[in-house]
This record gives C-alpha cells, sequence and structure tokens, in this order.
C-alpha cells in the first residue's frame, strides 16, 4: 500500500520510506491511500478469534502487502504479548484496560509495534544506524523507550517537558541508559513536539542521521491502536450481542492519535455507531466542534497530564479522513471538556460508588459517558494507564492507596540520567550532531 501526505504534496510514498522517514517533507503526516474494509464474515466470527487473531487480520489489510506474511505473524504477535481486558463498571459502562503491558500504558501496542516493524524495515536495508525521536507528556515516552530498549541499530532520544510529567512516568525512561537517552526539555509538551518536527525537516540533520519518530505521527505507531478496537468490540459481543450492537467509545485525547485509531478501525468497518473524545482544559478540538475554527494555543497543565496538548498532530489526520467537513466530523464525533476538579470529583464517584479505581485520563472518559450517553447506547471508554502512575494525584483525591505494581516498583529502584536542554531547536541540533 502506498501514503500519501495530509499537505497534498507528496504522494506514491511506500510503507518502509513512511515508517521510516515518520514525517512527510511537506510537513504533513502520511496516509494509506484507502482503508480497506474488512468482510462481514470476519465481524460475524470475531468473538471467536483471539486478541492476536484479529490483529492479524487488521495488520494484513494494511501491511501485509509489505511486509513477508511470518514476519508480520511475528511482529503483531510478539506486540501483543499481554491482554487488553474489557471490564464492566456499572449498568451499561465499560473499561478498556489497555495498561496491562510493559510500562502500564495504551501506548505499550503502537509503540512494541512501531519498534518491530521498524527493526524489520533496517534489516531489510542493510541500515547500520536509526535515530528515533519522540515527544512525550507522559506515557509515549515510556512505551516508545522500552519498546526500543536494546534494539540493535536503533538509538532513542526523548524530549519531555522539566517537571510536567509524573515522577514515576520520568523513571520509565530518564533510568534506563543503553540506547535510550532522555532529553529534558525546559517547556511545554507542545515545544518537545515542535523541536522534534523542525528535526525533521532540517537539511543537516538529514544529511548526517537517519531519523525517524515514534510518536503518533507515525504510521506505524497509530494504526496497530486499532488493534485493540476490535478486540473490544469482540468482549462486548460475547457478553452481550444487543448490547455490541448500538456501542459508544469515548477516548481521552492529547495528540489524538488513539482516537484516529478508533476512526480508521470503524472505516475498517467496525460498527462503532459514534465516539466521543473526552478532553481536559486543553480543549481545542472541542472548540473545533462547537465552532468550526481550529485554534491551537499553547497547553496547560493538569492532572490528566499526558492530555496537554494545545495542538494535537493528529487533527490533520482527521480533517483529511472527513474531507476537512466539519460537519461529517461532528455526526461522528462528540467532545466532552473536564477541568483537575471536575477529573477528581469523577475519580471518587466512581471509587465510591462501584470499588473502580480510575487514573486522571480514564476519568475523563468514564465521566463523559456518565454525561453523554443516550437511553439504549453501551459505552465503552478507555482505561489508558494504571493508576498507580498518578500514584500520588489519586491517593490525595481518594484517600485510598493506590499499590504499586511489581514492574513500577523495579523502575523506580533505577537512577536518573537525562540530558537538560534549553527550549531551543538549535540548541537540540546541535546536542544531536556532537551525540552522532
Amino acid at each position: 500500500m502506498l501514503y500519501y501526505s495530509t499537505n497534498r504534496q507528496i504522494t506514491g510514498v511506500p510503507l518502509e520510506e513512511a515508517v521510516v522517514k515518520g514525517l512527510a517533507d511537506d510537513r504533513g503526516l502520511f496516509m494509506p491511500e484507502h482503508i480497506p474494509v474488512l468482510p462481514a464474515e470476519f465481524f460475524d466470527r470475531i468473538d471467536t478469534l483471539s486478541f492476536q487473531e484479529m490483529a492479524r487480520t487488521v495488520a494484513e489489510a494494511f501491511f501485509g502487502e509489505d511486509v513477508e506474511a511470518d514476519a508480520l505473524r511475528h511482529i503483531v504477535d510478539d506486540t501483543l504479548a499481554f491482554d487488553v481486558p474489557l471490564v464492566h463498571i456499572h449498568n451499561n459502562i465499560y473499561s478498556l484496560e489497555l495498561y496491562h503491558g510493559p510500562t502500564l500504558a495504551f501506548k505499550d501496542v503502537g509503540a512494541r509495534f512501531m519498534s518491530r516493524l521498524l527493526a524489520y524495515f533496517i534489516r531489510r536495508r542493510g541500515q547500520r544506524q536509526v535515530n528515533v525521536l519522540v515527544a512525550t507528556s507522559g506515557d509515549t515516552g515510556s512505551a516508545v523507550a522500552n519498546g526500543f530498549l536494546g534494539v540493535e541499530g536503533i538509538h532513542v532520544y526523548v524530549l519531555y517537558p522539566k517537571g510536567l510529567v509524573s515522577p514515576i512516568q520520568e523513571c520509565q525512561f530518564a533510568t534506563l541508559g543503553r540506547n535510550i537517552t532522555a532529553i529534558e526539555v525546559d517547556g511545554t509538551f507542545d515545544d518537545c513536539q515542535r523541536m522534534v518536527k523542525a528535526a525533521f525537516l532540517d537539511p543537516e540533520l538529514a544529511h548526517r542521521l537517519c531519523l525517524t519518530s515514534a510518536n503518533s505521527i507515525n504510521v506505524a505507531r497509530f494504526l496497530p491502536q486499532s488493534f485493540y478496537y476490535f478486540h473490544a468490540y469482540a468482549q462486548l459481543k460475547r457478553i452481550s450481542s444487543a448490547q455490541a450492537a448500538n456501542l459508544v467509545v469515548c477516548v481521552p485525547s492529547g495528540n489524538f492519535g488513539n482516537l484516529t485509531a478508533g476512526l480508521f478501525a470503524r472505516r475498517m468497518g467496525l460498527p462503532v455507531k459514534r465516539f466521543i473524545a473526552a478532553n481536559n482544559r486543553n480543549d481545542v478540538f472541542l472548540e473545533y466542534l462547537r465552532t468550526g475554527t481550529y485554534r491551537p494555543r499553547p497547553s496547560v497543565a493538569t492532572i490528566a497530564n499526558a492530555m496537554d496538548v494545545g495542538d494535537p498532530s493528529n487533527f490533520a489526520r482527521i480533517l483529511d479522513l472527513y474531507d476537512r467537513s466539519h460537519a461529517a466530523i461532528c455526526a461522528d464525533i462528540s467532545g466532552a471538556r473536564y477541568t483537575d476538579e471536575q477529573i477528581a470529583a469523577a475519580i471518587r464517584a466512581c471509587l465510591d460508588a462501584t470499588g473502580y479505581q480510575l487514573d486522571p485520563h480514564g476519568a475523563c472518559g468514564y465521566q463523559a459517558l456518565v454525561d453523554g450517553l443516550a437511553p439504549g447506547e453501551t459505552g465503552i471508554f478507555l482505561e489508558t494507564a494504571h493508576p498507580a502512575k498518578f500514584r500520588d494525584t489519586v491517593e490525595r483525591i481518594t484517600g485510598c492507596p493506590v499499590p504499586v505494581p511489581p514492574r513500577l516498583q523495579a523502575f523506580m529502584q533505577g537512577t536518573k540520567q537525562s540530558v537538560p536542554l534549553q527550549n531551543d531547536f538549535e540548541a537540540l541540533k546541535r546536542y544531536l550532531l556532537e551525540a552522532s
């Protein structure tokens, strides 16, 4: 399958080039030239398939023309070495727990798939070194760093905003060493993302270094996230075909790669009635839904820090997917916005009523379903990270202890090895050139 840029100046790009480059030369994001529709027979029997089996079908539709069958099967099966269970909360609301991977966050799926696919292409090209740049507001850094840790021929640079990620999140990527370098930027996530994009478009860096991105701007990061939407539907269908027939999915939204993957799954035939994009105070997408005008602005810090994005990259993909039609987007997606106080109230209310512990991001999704489901609809919200990753915040809100899983405890024993950097692209460029 070939790919084109959302800026429409670049077309006919093979998957391998799109994955290795990450960002198109015209500064657009790569999109597949068509979205394959899966046969009705697949959905008829989806509830009889394992997570890996259904993911292989989805992966083959996008990547089967470009990756050898045995290699693709191995990439999918190795990526999905953990489950993503659907958990009933109360009445017609379910949580899709995306935190059972190595770093206890949803981004493990996309990061693990991308690391394995990129390694496959590097081996096929015979390249000696690829440098991965990634900006993170929290969980992306840990998922990418751990997905690529020890992968031969790849060095990862994680840019993150100083003081704006949780201590546990920082431990998960800033203590690893080896082929992982953590760069602590004196700025916001948007500053980190801007610097990463500028690096891809710099001629000297392009000449000296082989750079690619592991953010959701990379097609190999966001497309595999569609796997768990199919898995969620299959699990709900096993519980109740009637509920699965009237499904609403709510996505805590930051850079919008997760929601975009869900929209792709729907275009492939997944029977989702509509989506809700749950925002924190960084609500530029909600403003777009209400007004038809997209006005990015500097992000503000919240207790749901992974959603603190003021100019979400994947908005360009959503616009492209809907041919820039505001009416069409609003027909499929609604929005909700929650302050820190409302997020905290949702965490307390859910715990008191059901005993279920939410993290701040999942709390946005949960509350949006409580507020936005119509009679007869069934809602699934994406619980994107384990509450222990935000232990101090959650314990302060609930007054109840949050046990830390052994995997997180192991990360917390490491020594921080980050590189401080001023909020300036030229400083990043100098560092990368000297490090190479």
